[in-house]
């Protein structure tokens, strides 16, 4: 079986986003678009609802091809022990109050046992400062954390 991988919505973002002039932007996106096309075929790949919603938003055009990049995904659930996980993820200060999205995507990967979390959200989810506290909250609920890293750290290049 493959290992899996939860691609939360910052990556689907800049995969599909206009071509940058900003350079660290730039350079996400091609590392983005590689991995989308070399590196993705090689795990079993999901989302969640969280993850529709939340490209559904914004411009209508820039939704559509979001939408339509994610089309055929499966999916994830998000059980009551989610919900469990992602509130202590915020009560423990994991994850800053006001980024509950965040905790969400952190918590239906873990909970859905899921080996990667792929994102470009460096503030919350992917910061060598709170991913230990994140681990060892997820690991107090009985799960194993996904490791948290950027579509760069699993693998792309340019």
């Amino acid at each position: 079986m493959s290992e899996t991988v939860y691609i939360e919505s910052s990556v689907i973002s800049y995969f599909t986003a206009r071509p940058s002039r900003d350079v660290v932007v730039s350079a996400r996106q091609a590392i983005t678009e590689n991995w989308w096309r070399n590196q993705k075929p090689k795990y079993e790949v999901f989302i969640s609802g969280l993850v529709v919603q939340e490209v559904s938003k914004g411009d209508g055009d820039a939704a559509q091809k979001r939408l339509g990049a994610i089309a055929g995904i499966p999916l994830l659930a998000m059980p009551e022990e989610a919900l469990k996980l992602a509130k202590d993820l915020l009560a423990q200060g994991a994850v800053p109050p006001n980024s509950e999205e965040d905790a969400f995507h952190i918590a239906i990967a873990a909970v859905s046992g899921i080996n990667f979390l792929l994102t470009w959200n460096f503030k919350h989810i992917n910061n060598a400062h709170t991913k230990a506290l994140i681990s060892s909250v997820v690991e107090t609920h009985g799960f194993i954390c996904p490791i948290l890293c950027s579509p760069e750290e699993l693998g792309a290049e340019i």
